[in-house]
Formats: C-alpha cells, structure tokens, sequence
C-alpha cells in the first residue's frame, strides 16, 4: 500500500481551498449540499423547541419546558458545526428563512398541548436520526472530518430521543 504521491503533490497548489485538498475529488460539492439541508433541519428544530419551551403548559410543563430549551440550545450548537464545516469546504451556510421548511428534514410545530409537544419534538428527532445515520452511510471515508462531526451530532440527537419516549410513556 502506498500514498498517492500525487495528490500529495497537488495538495501544495491551490491554497485557497483551505482543507479542501484533491482528495475530496467532486464529493465536497455533494456533501455542503447535505450538510445545508441538515443545517435547515437543524435551524427548524431550534425555532420548534424555542415554541415549545414558551409554551408549554400543565403540572409537568415546567421541567419539560427547561428541557426544551436545553435541546433548542444543543440543536443550535449543531447548527453552528454545520455552518463552520460548510465553510471549511469552501461551501457557504444557507440560513435564507425563505427556504428553511422546504429544505429542513424535520417539521415546525405549533401544538399546544404537552404530549402533542412531545410527540412532535419525538418524531423530528427521529427524523434527524434516521437523516444524520444515511448522511454518515453515504459519506463514508469521503470525508472522514465531517463523518465524526455527524457521528457527535447523531449521539446527541439519540439522547434527545431517548428522553422524549421517557416523558411520552410517563
């Protein structure tokens, strides 16, 4: 086995490319467009459980509120991954609110009853699971970098789940 020396050698040219080396070959183009539409879903799911955590009412509804503003906090968190990954690749983030529903994986919601809250915060976050797991499949060794960032985002996503199927059932 050996290195291609000659991507090694093209990796010295075209500085402007940042970590963007050859290696990427026409993948990196795919993969800021994927990590957009994540970065949508994302921003979708910060607006749905900021709703959530304002108003959400009843004798658990103050606990459950708290929560949801620690999710909308981490769901930003991975929102702000994605834009600095996006800008890594040389790609630039798309936070146009035009677009933000149609590109986003997972739905707003405006229920106001708690379990209905639950429910839907439940569903998106297994959405994003079902989204992050094929982008992590489809990107494989491609871009090993952006595989582990997704890899921590779908850990987290999993935690969000668990504890919503928690409050659903109790």
């Amino acid at each position: 086995m050996q290195l291609d020396m000659a991507a090694v050698e093209a990796a010295k040219n075209s500085l402007d490319q940042g970590a963007v080396t050859p290696g990427y070959g026409p993948w990196a183009a795919d993969i800021i467009k994927l990590l957009n539409d994540s970065l949508a879903t994302e921003l979708v799911c910060v607006l749905r459980y900021k709703r959530h955590h304002f108003t959400a009412q009843g004798l658990a509804s103050p606990k459950i509120a708290e929560e949801f503003m620690v999710h909308a906090n981490e769901e930003a968190a991975h929102a702000d991954l994605l834009a600095q990954r996006i800008v890594q690749l040389g790609g630039e983030p798309d936070f146009s609110p035009a677009s933000l529903t149609e590109r986003s994986h997972a739905a707003y919601d405006e229920s106001s009853d708690l379990k209905d809250m639950i429910r839907a915060n439940l569903i998106a976050e297994r959405v994003a699971i079902e989204c992050y797991s094929q982008l992590i499949r489809l990107i494989g060794d491609k871009d090993s970098t952006t595989r582990r960032m997704l890899e921590s985002i779908l850990s987290d996503e999993q935690e969000h789940a668990d504890e919503l199927k928690d409050w659903l059932v109790a």
